[in-house]
């Protein structure tokens, strides 16, 4: 695995390669991301469906265990997440990426991974696969997340993508598809099992839930949940992280190299 000072270097080098990718190819790869989410949700789903009644923290559990098969697809089969890109911020603070192309990169995989959520939940929907307790679980689960209050949602986004970016960054750094898949598993796992709100997640389970009877407006999935899930996620993943490392594991370097760069001046200075 590579050391976190080659990470950060890595992952300014993927933000770079990210802003470049055609409108199309964003699309059509954050598409697929959105409904690779949706799968690891709907596995989620199937294996929670009736273990609530039993025990609930082995149901959350066991179902986290299913979760991260989405971030997997995406990193190594190929997709655009929204919340993963968030680390193109640190592209822009070193400079490689301006703030337009981040923001016209970010609109566009938050838009594909919509369509891709939405399209997932609709065929889930109308594939004869949702038995009755599952339907009762994605009913709670949609009504629940739009009943949190603006600030619940905010912080709950906020952490959820810490773990997120974190799973991103270290698999960026894992050299092996088996190391991948570990550093994939354990965060998305663990904020899966605590709670956390992640947008793109809830793309697929609020129309689920609303698709299978939830009395649930759209405009009720944006303003209580997706809106503020979404600043949360940014927030945590796009500043919280991203700023933090690129000031410990590049800003630094770009000192110590003027730092070299100023005493070679002053020693052939004084050569002189």
């Amino acid at each position: 695995m590579l050391g976190p000072n080659e990470i950060a270097s890595k992952n300014i080098e993927i933000g770079i390669k990210k802003s470049k990718l055609s409108n199309n190819k964003k699309i059509l790869l954050s598409i697929l991301a959105g409904m690779f989410i949706g799968f690891g949700a709907h596995g989620s789903l199937t294996i929670m469906q009736s273990l609530g009644n039993i025990d609930i923290g082995l149901s959350k559990f066991l179902g986290a265990l299913v979760f991260p098969v989405g971030l997997m697809l995406v990193v190594m089969a190929g997709g655009e997440l929204f919340t993963g890109n968030n680390l193109m911020v640190l592209s822009l603070l070193d400079g490689k990426i301006e703030i337009k192309d981040m923001i016209s990169s970010w609109l566009l995989v938050y838009i594909g991974n919509f369509l891709g959520s939405l399209f997932l939940a609709f065929l889930v929907y109308k594939s004869g696969l949702v038995n009755e307790s599952i339907k009762d679980l994605s009913i709670n689960i949609a009504i629940g997340k739009i009943e949190m209050s603006f600030i619940q949602a905010l912080i709950r986004g906020f952490l959820c993508n810490i773990l997120v970016v974190l799973a991103v960054w270290m698999a960026s750094g894992s050299e092996s598809f088996a190391s991948k898949i570990l550093s994939i598993w354990f965060p998305i796992m663990l904020f899966t099992l605590i709670g956390y709100e992640h947008s793109i997640a809830n793309m697929f389970y609020i129309p689920l839930g609303k698709f299978l009877g939830a009395n649930i407006s759209f405009k009720q999935m944006w303003i209580n949940n997706l809106i503020p899930v979404t600043i949360g996620n940014i927030l945590g993943g796009g500043l919280f992280v991203s700023v933090i490392y690129y000031f410990v594991y590049i800003f630094k370097k770009e000192e110590e190299k003027e730092d070299r760069e100023e005493l070679r001046y002053k020693e052939q200075f004084d050569f002189k």
